[in-house]
């Protein structure tokens, strides 16, 4: 039974990564994500139903659009399988409740908003409320310590907020402010804390990295970092803390 679930679950995760995958290419661009048929980004041809089939499409076509020939980008199966893979983790570790659903679907947001984010340095809002809808059902979940969620809204958040306005926006970007804001919400004040720790320790290194290997400008998109260090926390923030309490002490 087990297995059955966690292969349910890597489906939903491809399935719903073929969304992702709209969200992301429309949504920068202000194209609607429901009511516009999907269609190729060369020649415009509305693309059938059987070639929209997530890993299976791409592989059948070989990559490339069945009218033009053009070559398809790798982003299609890459995210698809990615949020699959990361739907599976998520059962792996927390196991199959209500609880691992929301942090399915957090971290598809994740995923979207920080693949936007690395190309535009902006985070749609939309990911952000529907980051915070999902916190809301996070707190009725568990009322019993709704205090941990409510201060966890503001935890990182409102320290964020005054280096936004320390800095003239110039050190934080708004997005970020909400992101952390939302996902505090929905993980509590203490794995929030830790997501910003980790968040800047995998940004100072990776950042560093990629300005030295790929000649990157000091300015860097902080909500990849972010999520990443939201992720993490989701599953093993617990331990993380854990660990480090007993280093200390």
């Amino acid at each position: 039974m087990e297995a059955l679930l966690l292969i349910i679950t890597i489906t939903y995760g491809i399935l719903i990564g073929s969304f992702l995958n709209v969200c992301i290419y429309r949504i920068p661009n202000g194209e609607s994500i429901v009511v516009t048929r999907s269609h190729c980004m060369k020649c415009g041809k509305q693309i059938k139903w059987y070639d929209l089939v997530p890993l299976v499409s791409f592989l059948v076509l070989r990559g490339k659009c069945r009218y033009c020939k053009d070559k398809l980008s790798w982003q299609y199966p890459a995210v698809e399988a990615l949020n699959g893979i990361l739907y599976g983790i998520i059962v792996i570790v927390n196991g199959f409740n209500e609880v691992s659903i929301l942090y399915c679907l957090a971290t598809s947001a994740l995923l979207t908003l920080s693949i936007i984010d690395w190309r535009t340095y902006e985070i749609p809002v939309g990911f952000n409320i529907f980051i915070g809808i999902l916190g809301a059902i996070r707190v009725l979940t568990d009322l019993e310590h709704w205090y941990d969620y409510v201060i966890g809204f503001f935890a990182v958040s409102l320290f964020l907020l005054i280096l936004y306005y320390a800095t003239n926006g110039k050190g934080i970007g708004g997005g970020d402010i909400k992101l952390m804001a939302a996902a505090g919400l929905l993980i509590g004040w203490k794995l929030i804390i830790l997501s910003l720790g980790l968040g800047c320790i995998l940004g100072s290194v990776i950042h560093l990295i990629l300005m030295k290997v790929q000649n990157k400008d000091r300015v860097l998109a902080f909500g990849p970092y972010l999520s990443l260090g939201i992720y993490i926390s989701m599953l093993y923030g617990e331990q993380i803390i854990d660990w480090y309490i007993s280093t200390m002490f």
